[in-house]
């Protein structure tokens, strides 16, 4: 994939984050009138709606960073935050974010690629820890278990971009050409029950 194509590839996925923020948001607004109106809202159907409205407002809020276009603008930590406990709400996962300042877009972007990456590793659950000093990001899986793709995280140690990816695995080779794009390099360690992304 060429530069050119990586770059249409984000503004699409930006484009398309940005146009389903609204009517999820305004889903979620409705249910709320609803419930200060004095309807009933407290029976199973209505407990399904604002849980998926909520997981799915996570996860366009997550994808927006992850797959949209980078950039060098900061984002605060409350808001990485409040994506990454949201997004991860009901899962076997916790992710501790550990830079106390703003991070640049792209920086972030490239963390939550890695946190994807690892996520595909972690089936039973587990802990990821994600910590900065000096630029050099440090992601730390910790798992009784993981489970992982060799061709993937073969080609991601190597820093090949992986070919014919499927749709579930697509951050893998993001991850990668990021990492090039901003002149850095991804590395893997790992033990039975830690794995570390670095780049």
């Amino acid at each position: 994939m060429g530069q050119s194509d990586l770059n249409l590839a984000a503004l699409i996925g930006s484009r398309i984050c940005h146009d389903l923020i609204s009517p999820i948001g305004a889903i979620n607004n409705g249910l709320e009138l609803l419930g200060m109106s004095g309807n009933q809202l407290d029976g199973p159907e209505f407990d399904l709606i604002g849980q998926s409205v909520m997981n799915a407002s996570a996860r366009i809020r997550f994808f927006r960073i992850a797959y949209g276009a980078p950039s060098e603008q900061p984002i605060g930590r409350a808001e990485v935050v409040s994506i990454l406990n949201d997004v991860m709400d009901g899962t076997r996962l916790t992710v501790a974010w550990g830079p106390l300042d703003g991070q640049a877009r792209s920086a972030v972007r490239m963390a939550f690629l890695a946190v994807q990456c690892l996520e595909s590793a972690m089936p039973y659950g587990g802990r990821i820890e994600v910590t900065c000093e000096n630029g050099r990001w440090v992601l730390h899986g910790k798992s009784d278990k993981f489970n992982m793709d060799e061709t993937l995280w073969g080609d991601l140690k190597r820093r090949n971009v992986p070919q014919d990816v499927k749709a579930a695995q697509v951050q893998f080779a993001l991850l990668t050409v990021s990492a090039q794009d901003l002149g850095r390099k991804v590395s893997v360690e790992e033990t039975p029950t830690d794995l570390f992304l670095r780049f």
